[in-house]
């Protein structure tokens, strides 16, 4: 089992305590969002690795000698000021705390998602490429792996679509991108993918790879069992499956385009209900919760 830390919150940035507390614990609960009262347990026994993905890794870096299972980062990192990301700490923080992790963890299992990009009049095509350029020098020797994606029709995004006024793509925009992201990713030794995208960029020099392979899986784990991530039919997503342990609405970070966020009131009130001596992400155990061991078959 791959444990994923987390696509639905960051809780590397907002509940690294807690996520100690149960590791060290041996266990963590995860309620099922369909069913309230139906919850996964999960122990750390069973998990073969752990992907952290977050927006802000410095809280869990002196934390991570104390784990003892292969650890891969995915660290989003964008070129968006206050007005996208409120929360998200300064940029150049961000940067030196890759550059730690880097030397921690190794190279090779540190990913820099430039995730979602899209384009207005404030950050245009210009705009990213010059972005991703810097981040490129900037990260040369620490980080050897870019993931992009484009913005997507999202609730949140609608919600705040007068906020980010997105523009939609042209073909020459895509080409500028990829002519020029694979430019900047080559001359600083590193690679540039999509993954699970329409335009995928690869007529330019991007790569049509997965967030995390099965090649990836196995360099971790020595394990060959883990399932395809189960995607829509229409679209192809050969990504290894993992255990999501997080809690939609409970980031603090309020991105204007975020999937798992769409109601601040919620997040407020869910950050609010962090205890992090529960074995639960957000609130507490119940009496008539049933409680099921989680296990790869």
């Amino acid at each position: 089992m791959i444990l994923n830390v987390s696509g639905r919150t960051d809780i590397v940035a907002f509940y690294s305590d807690w996520f100690m507390n149960r590791f060290k614990a041996g266990f963590v609960d995860v309620r099922n969002p369909f069913n309230k009262r139906l919850v996964n347990r999960i122990y750390f026994d069973d998990v073969d690795a752990i992907l952290f993905c977050t927006k802000n890794p410095i809280p869990i870096i002196n934390k991570l000698k104390e784990i003892n299972k292969p650890i891969l980062f995915h660290i989003t990192l964008t070129p968006y000021k206050n007005d996208i990301e409120p929360n998200v700490p300064n940029k150049n923080d961000i940067i030196e705390a890759i550059k730690k992790i880097s030397k921690i963890i190794g190279i090779d299992n540190l990913y820099i998602r430039y995730d979602p990009i899209f384009i207005s009049d404030k950050y245009t095509i210009d705009y990213h490429i010059k972005a991703f350029d810097k981040l490129c020098k900037l990260l040369n020797g620490y980080v050897k792996y870019f993931i992009i994606s484009f913005i997507d029709d999202y609730k949140n995004v609608r919600k705040n679509k007068n906020i980010i006024n997105y523009k939609n793509f042209s073909e020459s925009d895509y080409k500028q991108i990829g002519v020029n992201f694979s430019k900047s990713a080559k001359e600083n030794g590193m690679s540039v993918q999509t993954c699970f995208e329409d335009r995928n960029l690869v007529e330019y020099g991007f790569i049509k790879g997965e967030c995390l392979s099965h090649t990836l899986a196995f360099k971790l784990t020595g394990k060959t069992n883990f399932k395809s991530w189960k995607a829509r039919k229409e679209r192809k997503c050969n990504c290894v499956e993992m255990v999501d342990i997080g809690v939609y609405n409970s980031c603090k970070h309020f991105c204007k385009y975020c999937y798992a966020n769409y109601d601040e009131d919620k997040v407020n009130n869910n950050h609010k209900s962090h205890n992090k001596y529960s074995s639960l992400l957000i609130g507490n155990l119940q009496k008539n919760d049933v409680i099921k061991v989680r296990k790869d078959k």
